[in-house]
């Protein structure tokens, strides 16, 4: 059971960084492909478990939320 344990951690780690590090990019460029990148990113650790489903809707709605106040800003 340890050694399960220990590589889902592994695994975890690597899904949960990577989902981070899109929505991160996605925040700084309010391009509309990062946006979908970060989205995707958010469904995948969902449907992997990684993070609950409400976890990953709300994260994305947050996200979306930011991008649009941003581009209403730049106009």
């Amino acid at each position: 059971r340890i050694r399960t344990s220990e590589k889902a951690r592994v695994t975890n780690k690597v899904v949960r960084s990577s989902t981070r590090s899109a929505v991160k990019k996605a925040g700084k460029t309010a391009a509309p492909a990062d946006q979908s990148r970060a989205q995707a990113a958010l469904d995948k650790a969902a449907k992997k478990g990684v993070m609950h489903k409400n976890a990953a809707a709300r994260k994305k709605s947050r996200l979306a939320k930011a991008l649009n106040k941003q581009r209403a800003a730049a106009k």
